[in-house]
């Protein structure tokens, strides 16, 4: 079963008396362990069709299947269970909790998903270590680097096993060689678990990590 399955999803908004077209009827099967490079300049619809996938915004058209499950119809109690559940996301501005612990921060998506505590906090600390984040559990976010707080990201993503992960633009902010590495840390950490996920880059130097790369021009998917 494929992780996502995005048919001829139309995303418009109304500017005045004008449509603005930010997703033009795109197709789209991402396999079950696929990692998948999205490539488009600014304005391109890239971030919005990571949203549509993410139940973050609904499609004007279309119909988007993630894991089996049509999500396009879904009401917004049921679409918050679905992200909290089924998706991992890990966003350009990393958007940490400002005042919780890297461990915290990972902890917090557990108990959103209500998993048991004790399941929970070995997790974390699995997830942290395989991050090489051990030594760094107790630290708040303003005290570790932008790599570290990457990784910390990174592994509040995967915290709940989540069957597809979305990225936003994860080396935009970093050199190219903390690029590459954490570019190597999401596409190891994603194949040791047999997770599919997108990842949103305008970096052409970072799509040899996925398994394909589509490009994206004015809402366009370009194979």
């Amino acid at each position: 079963m494929p992780a996502l399955e995005m048919t001829d999803v139309r995303k418009t908004y109304r500017s005045g008396d004008s449509e603005v077209v930010a997703l033009d009827h795109a197709s789209l099967t991402l396999g079950d362990d696929e990692i998948l490079a999205l490539v488009g300049p600014s304005g391109s619809g890239k971030t919005t069709l990571l949203s549509i996938a993410g139940g973050l915004l609904t499609p004007t058209e279309g119909s988007v299947v993630v894991g089996g499950e049509e999500i396009s119809a879904l009401d917004a109690k049921r679409l918050t269970r679905f992200r909290r559940e089924r998706v991992g996301f890990v966003f350009q501005a990393v958007n940490l909790v400002p005042f919780l612990t890297a461990r915290e921060n990972l902890l917090v998506v557990a108990e959103l998903g209500r998993r048991d505590g004790r399941a929970a906090r070995r997790r974390a600390d699995a997830l942290l270590d395989e991050l090489g984040l051990s030594d760094r559990a107790g630290s708040l976010p303003a005290q570790l680097s932008g790599g570290e707080r990457q990784r910390v990201a990174i592994g509040r993503a995967l915290m709940n096993e989540p069957a597809l992960v979305l990225v936003d633009e994860p080396t935009s902010a970093l050199d190219t060689k903390l690029g590459e590495q954490v570019m190597e840390l999401i596409t190891s950490e994603v194949k040791s678990r047999s997770t599919a996920a997108i990842i949103v880059t305008h970096d052409t130097r970072m799509t040899h990590y996925a398994d394909r790369t589509i490009e994206i021009t004015d809402g366009v998917l370009v194979a």
